[in-house]
């Protein structure tokens, strides 16, 4: 009994240790491409304009404020015309001024005492709101202008719409009236304004203006009196119709006042207080903003595919505020594209020429990003299609994690590539907080091969698909996506410690660790744990299908083992890494990996090779020699001046010295760096390269800013995006000061 005891357990160690063997045959991960690579590759050859932007970013979140909306709304709810109001301003020069306007107007314009203490009410307490409201008004006046002149309608209803929305083409009442024009839904689609899930014309500053014109100008055959126009613009003709009946007939406006609405009761007076002031508003001391935005500046481009702002913003480097301000019909920040309908893009000129000149590369990184989305059912219908023949099968598993210290929602989702809302639906989770210790339930799809001589319940791993690759027409293969997450962690204060050290062994500025930590001064308790957030590299691991070519597959089985057929190709006019890749069916690293490229760039002209070269790695095996840079002490130095001179970390400089503290004495000789020399015995290149390591952490560069730099300007040289340093720096605008201390991730 013994022996069979033996012999069974000797049998299981000698299958483990094979299936062991196995495994470690599986072909090596290969780094997938990322999304930033194939976001730079195509960015890289694009064409530019060196045209300034249209809008600035600061002046933008004046232009899209909503309190402006609020106060003047406010204002001309309560309005009280007969209180009066304390502000220098003589009655005889207002009846002078008044009787100017009234004599080159078609409206009836006649000093009264409501209108005068409407008028100072303005002037004494919305001064700063009118200079705002001026310097916007020169972006959407010249719109108004032309469709009023269209019609014949007076100029001066322009100012209606300071008087309805502030100028703010996403205002909404609380009744629900929308846009410059706050048309109300019906009254919209009466006057075909389209309106749907993604589309808004009430919010579209030049459809909108048509339809209000259209709107003036039946109101004008109604009522035959621009006053009453306006009146029946704010409360519609049915209720001026009952004040004309109430008050025995009478057609002025002045006449039938009382019998309006109380919001339409003091209407007429602030257009007209409005009117008086932006004509003269230089002899009130009041100066209208800087006009950087001009409707003359920005173009429209019409789409051919579903664009997001976020794309928009990605490839072009415009600020999505900037595309919300002059895109404010699309209400989910989607162009769709609908067949049989066309839709366009309000942009800058400069970048309606960036966006015209290379919208096939822009067009291929919508598709690109459209292809990485799950589509799980699709892979349902696909394994469903087939009987006999080979196939991939879909199934649903479930699975278990059991959430451990640390773990977040989000990146448990992440991790096993499902949404936030699915786990929380699946585990009856209320809350955005991971239970601790709690086995969460999760379902995914997994795709795996198949052959015809396995039944339907029968199953095939992800590893087994690799090696019946031959037999089936897909294979599967692991990969890992690197991402970059925010990571909280905590340094407690020792002595010695200054937060220029703890900066610096982190890779953050004071002025983060302050932020976070909310410390006013310089000075930090002994004992305190500081709050650090650091952007920190994340592998995932996801499943990938490998589509290879029937032709290639053929051409393979056809030749000799012994031999690998090396393919070359000639870089053509417009080609980038990114193209030439999908075109061969090869990932961008293997690409940089067998030209020995260290970016994206590639020329005209250059001969790329597409195939791994079949010699081995000991045939290639570099010789690498380690030189180390060494620092003496001077008197009156730190450790952390020292580490900020060759800009390295306290911490590496701990490290590479073994020391166990800050202190360092006058006279010491410290390891400040290292210095890889790698030469290459490869008979194709024959040359010795070098590659030099300041630290082992080069995924972090610090850079200092320059009179003159810009956050384009920056993110070209580094070869990233303006949105990423914004992202990496906790910038929300495009302003810059010479000096400020950048963090580059890279």
């Amino acid at each position: 009994m013994m022996i069979k005891k033996i012999v069974t357990y000797v049998l299981i160690l000698t299958s483990s240790v094979i299936f062991a063997q196995d495994d470690l045959n599986i072909a090596p991960f290969k780094k997938p491409q990322t999304k930033r690579e194939v976001l730079d590759s195509i960015k890289a050859t694009f064409v530019h304009d060196n045209i300034a932007s249209c809008i600035d970013s600061l002046w933008m979140k004046e232009m899209v404020s909503l309190d402006l909306y609020n106060d003047l709304t406010t204002d001309i709810k309560n309005i009280n015309v007969d209180e009066k109001v304390d502000y220098e301003l003589p009655t005889e020069l207002l009846k002078e001024r008044l009787k100017k306007m009234d004599e080159k107007s078609p409206f009836n314009i006649e000093y009264n005492v409501g209108l005068e203490n409407v008028i100072k009410s303005f002037l004494k307490n919305r001064k700063r709101a009118f200079e705002r409201l001026m310097g916007v008004s020169q972006f959407y006046f010249p719109m108004f202008e032309e469709s009023l002149a269209t019609q014949n309608i007076p100029l001066e209803i322009k100012y209606l719409a300071v008087v309805e929305s502030a100028l703010n083409p996403r205002a909404v009442s609380r009744v629900g009236a929308t846009g410059l024009w706050q048309f109300m839904y019906q009254t919209g689609k009466q006057y075909d304004l389209k309106i749907n899930s993604y589309v808004d014309d009430r919010n579209d500053p030049l459809k909108s203006s048509q339809a209000a014109t259209q709107y003036m100008t039946n109101m004008y055959k109604i009522f035959g009196d621009w006053d009453l126009v306006l009146a029946s613009y704010n409360s519609g003709p049915g209720n001026v119709a009952k004040a004309i009946r109430r008050s025995g007939g009478k057609q002025n406006y002045w006449n039938i006042r009382k019998y309006l609405p109380k919001e339409t009761q003091g209407y007429l007076p602030a257009f007209l207080a409005t009117m008086y002031i932006f004509e003269y508003h230089k002899e009130h001391g009041i100066k209208p903003d800087r006009a950087i935005a001009n409707h003359f500046a920005t173009d429209t481009v019409m789409v051919k595919n579903a664009i997001t702002f976020k794309q928009i913003s990605d490839l072009l480097d415009v600020p999505i505020a900037e595309l919300q301000f002059l895109n404010p019909s699309y209400k989910r920040e989607v162009v769709p594209y609908i067949t049989g309908e066309n839709h366009y893009l309000r942009l800058p000129v400069n970048k309606v020429a960036v966006f015209t000149s290379n919208e096939d590369k822009i067009y291929a990184f919508i598709n690109y990003e459209s292809s990485i989305r799950e589509r799980p059912y699709e892979s349902i219908l696909a394994s469903g299609d087939s009987n006999d023949t080979d196939s991939d099968t879909t199934i649903l598993r479930v699975k278990y994690h059991k959430v451990r210290r640390g773990d977040s929602l989000s990146e448990i989702s992440d991790r096993y590539g499902v949404t936030m809302t699915a786990l929380k639906k699946w585990n009856h989770l209320r809350n955005n907080k991971a239970p601790m210790g709690r086995k969460l339930k999760i379902y995914t799809f997994d795709s795996v091969a198949s052959n015809n001589k396995t039944s339907k319940q029968d199953t095939v791993s992800v590893k087994e698909s690799t090696a019946i690759a031959s037999n089936t027409s897909k294979t599967f293969k692991e990969e890992k996506v690197v991402s970059y997450k925010d990571v909280v962690k905590y340094h407690k204060v020792k002595k010695g410690d200054n937060l220029g050290e703890i900066s610096d062994k982190y890779g953050v500025s004071v002025a983060a660790i302050k932020k976070w930590n909310h410390i006013k001064g310089s000075n930090i308790a002994l004992g305190k744990s500081l709050k650090i957030i650091k952007n920190e590299r994340v592998v995932t691991t996801v499943k990938k299908e490998v589509k290879a070519d029937k032709n290639a597959i053929e051409t393979s089985i056809a030749s000799n083992d012994n031999e690998k057929a090396t393919d070359f190709y000639v870089v053509e006019k417009g080609d980038n890494l990114f193209s030439i890749s999908k075109k061969f069916n090869v990932s961008l690293e293997d690409l940089k990996k067998w030209n020995n490229l260290d970016d994206l760039n590639v020329e005209q002209g250059s001969k790329l090779t597409l195939a791994e070269n079949d010699k081995t790695e000991a045939e290639i095996a570099n010789k690498a020699e380690v030189k180390i840079i060494e620092h003496v002490v001077d008197k009156g130095e730190s450790i952390g001046i020292i580490a900020r001179k060759y800009d390295v970390s306290v911490s590496d400089i701990r490290d590479w010295n073994n020391l166990d503290s800050n202190t360092i004495q006058f006279g010491t000789k410290l390891i400040v760096g290292k210095k890889y020399m790698i030469s290459s015995d490869n008979k194709n290149n024959p040359t010795k390269r070098e590659t030099i390591v300041v630290n082992d952490r080069n995924e972090v560069k610090l850079y200092y800013v320059k009179k003159g730099d810009s956050l384009f300007s920056i993110a070209k040289k580094y070869n990233v995006t303006a949105s990423d340093i914004k992202k990496w720096n906790g910038i929300k605008n495009e302003s810059l000061k010479p000096g400020m201390k950048l963090k580059i991730n890279g």
